[in-house]
C-alpha cells in the first residue's frame, strides 16, 4: 500500500496510468464497439474522418472502417507488447541470475552470448528472424522477446552482484538452502524492482518494432495492428495523411503512457527520491 500511495502521487504517475487505461478500454470494448472483422470492406475508400458519420475516422485505401482496425488493433499491439516483454524478461532474468550467481566460467560464457546479441542492433535480429521463420504474429512476438533480453539480462547480473554476499544470502547457506531456492526466493524479489521498471521499456519498444516491421511489409497482413494500419496508410501518405497519423498518434500515446507509468514506479521504488 505505501508503494501505490508513493506511485500516485507523482503527477506523471498519474497521468499514465490515465492513458493506459484508455488504452486498455479501447481494447476490452473493440468486439462490442465493432463487431466481427475489422479488415471487413466497410464502405468508400478514403473518406475523411468525420466526413461520413457512419466512419467517424474515416476510411482507409480499401474502404475498411479506420476506427474498427484502431479498436481492435489496441488489443493486438498490447497483446503483442506484453507478451514480448514477458518473453524478454524471463530469458533475460534467468541468464542474469544465473550468470551473477555462480560468476565465474559460469558468467564468462553467458555474458559472451549476451554481448553477442548485443553486436547488432535489435531491429536488424528481428528482420533477420521474420525473414528465416516467417512474418506470422505468433513468430513476431517470440522474434521480438528473443531480440530484447539482453538489458535485462545485464541488469539482473549486476543486481545478483550487489546481492549475493549479503547478510540473508549467507544465513541460506549456512541452514542449507539450495542454490535455486537461494536465487529465485531469495536474491530475485530483492533484483526485481530495475527489471520492473526497465519492463515499461521493452513493451513500448516492442510496439515499436511491430510498427516497423508492418511499415516495411514484414508483419502479419492477416491482422488488425496499428502498425499494418501505419504500413497501409504510407501508399497514400501524401494525399490522405490521416491513414497513417490516426494509429500514429495511438502509438505515441501508447508508448508516452508506458514511459510514464515506468517513472512513476521508478519514483516509488527509488528510496533516493523518497527522501525527497
Amino acid at each position: 500500500m505505501a508503494i501505490l500511495k508513493d506511485y500516485f502521487r507523482s503527477p506523471i504517475a498519474r497521468v499514465g496510468t490515465i492513458l493506459l487505461l484508455l488504452i486498455i478500454f479501447i481494447a476490452l470494448t473493440a468486439d462490442w464497439f465493432f463487431p466481427g472483422n475489422p479488415l471487413r470492406l466497410a464502405g468508400r475508400p478514403l473518406q475523411w474522418p468525420f466526413a461520413n458519420p457512419k466512419f467517424i475516422l474515416g476510411t482507409d485505401q480499401a474502404g475498411r472502417n479506420i476506427a474498427a482496425q484502431l479498436f481492435h488493433g489496441a488489443k493486438v499491439s498490447l497483446i503483442i507488447g506484453l507478451v514480448s516483454t514477458l518473453i524478454a524478461i524471463i530469458i533475460g532474468v534467468v541468464i542474469g541470475a544465473i550468470s551473477g550467481f555462480y560468476s565465474g566460467w559460469i558468467d564468462d560464457i553467458l555474458m559472451r552470448l549476451t554481448e553477442a546479441f548485443q553486436i547488432l542492433p535489435n531491429f536488424l535480429l528481428l528482420l533477420v528472424g521474420v525473414a528465416v521463420f516467417g512474418s506470422t504474429i505468433n513468430i513476431v512476438i517470440i522474434a521480438i522477446g528473443v531480440v530484447s533480453w539482453p538489458p535485462v539480462a545485464r541488469l539482473t547480473r549486476a543486481e545478483f552482484l550487489s546481492l549475493r554476499n549479503r547478510e540473508f544470502v549467507q544465513a541460506g547457506k549456512t541452514i542449507g538452502m539450495s542454490s535455486t531456492r537461494l536465487m529465485f526466493k531469495e536474491i530475485l524479489p530483492n533484483a526485481l524492482p530495475p527489471v520492473i521498471m526497465y519492463a515499461s521499456v521493452i513493451l513500448s519498444t516492442a510496439i515499436l518494432m511491430e510498427s516497423a516491421l508492418a511499415f516495411l511489409n514484414l508483419s502479419d497482413p492477416n491482422i488488425s495492428s496499428w502498425g499494418n494500419l501505419v504500413g497501409n496508410g504510407r501508399l497514400v501518405l501524401r494525399q490522405q495523411w490521416y491513414v497513417s497519423a490516426i494509429p500514429g498518434i495511438a502509438i505515441l500515446l501508447t508508448v508516452l503512457s508506458a514511459s510514464l507509468v515506468g517513472q512513476g514506479i521508478n519514483d516509488a521504488l527509488n528510496p533516493r527520491l523518497k527522501k525527497r
